[in-house]
């Protein structure tokens, strides 16, 4: 059953990666910031485990981390940082994410793999944190590099 829906979920959102594709910029970069803040508090979430500010509880973190990993390169596949997409709206994005795509497609790239291993690892408290702190790290060198402090327009 879960399989099912986890199949479900990925052709739904490769068929959705199509038509957000053709999605107006403002509508993307609202996409990409809803996609980025659900991974966020489902991060924040594991991290709670992890630290024992609540009890670690083997399914609930397998959920949180199945969404992160399933999320994690869905702006990029649906064109979220694609052309417009640096102007227009509110936006935390660093013009460098345009001026250097080589290098913010590698840095995001390194966030999706690390994602991508946090289902496996969620079973487990220790392994669970192992895989969070290499996830942190991805995200603090987006972050550093590609996310300004304050909006711009």
């Amino acid at each position: 059953m879960k399989i099912t829906h986890i199949a479900v979920l990925a052709v739904a959102s490769l068929s959705a990666s199509v038509a957000f594709a053709q999605a107006k910029p403002e509508d993307q970069i609202k996409y990409r910031q809803s996609a980025m803040t659900i991974n966020a508090r489902s991060n924040g979430a594991l991290n709670a485990m992890a630290k024992g500010d609540v009890p670690f509880n083997k399914e609930v973190a397998q959920r949180y981390a199945t969404v992160i990993a399933e999320l994690s390169d869905l702006p990029l596949l649906a064109g979220a940082y694609g052309p417009g997409t640096d102007r227009g709206a509110l936006t935390k994005a660093d013009p460098k994410v345009w001026s250097e795509p080589e290098k913010f497609k590698a840095a995001f790239d390194r966030f999706t793999v690390a994602a991508k291993a946090l289902p496996a690892a969620a079973g487990d408290l220790a392994t669970l944190k192992t895989a969070l702190a290499e996830l942190g790290k991805t995200c603090k060198g987006c972050h550093d590099n590609y996310r300004m402090n304050d909006y711009r327009m």
